[in-house]
């Protein structure tokens, strides 16, 4: 299973930036997460061309808080992913979004606009950083996850 990550797209529709994105790197996956800061339903509709999982950012409009979750998991294979915008502070955020999720491989979360990936008591921590939205690092990415005997994830600076 291959799953394309994405967050903070902070886009008020499709861009030719986020065509570019998919079919660059998302055109072969199996599913794509979205983990919030979309800002606009059409790019949910956009990205709707592969299964897909989507939670809601503190940036997004009203009527994307109104149809997708805050948090939720998402099971593939014998892997519980968690999937989080995250809240406040970059400073300590994988310690506030810990708390949110019990009995998961991964957590994957947004949010920081700061690319992360790596493991942490035995859960993987992965953020792709922003894709089209401000970065911190001055460079926008999103990241790949392959699952297969165990979760491989690597980011893919753009």
């Amino acid at each position: 299973m291959r799953i394309g990550v994405i967050s903070d797209t902070h886009l008020e529709g499709v861009t030719s930036r986020l065509m570019d994105i998919y079919e660059d790197y998302f055109s072969d996956v199996d599913m794509i997460v979205h983990a919030g800061d979309l800002v606009s339903v059409e790019v949910v509709d956009f990205l709707k061309q592969k299964p897909l999982h989507v939670v809601q950012g503190n940036m997004d409009n009203l009527d994307i808080k109104q149809r997708f979750p805050k948090k939720k998991i998402v099971e593939v294979g014998r892997f519980r992913l968690g999937l989080v915008h995250g809240w406040g502070s970059p400073f300590g955020i994988e310690r506030r979004i810990r708390s949110e999720f019990t009995h998961v491989h991964a957590v994957i979360y947004g949010h920081s606009h700061r690319p992360a990936n790596h493991n942490d008591k035995e859960v993987i921590f992965f953020n792709p950083g922003s894709a089209t939205g401000f970065s911190m690092g001055g460079s926008h990415s999103i990241g790949i996850l392959d699952i297969e005997e165990t979760i491989r994830g690597s980011i893919i600076v753009l």
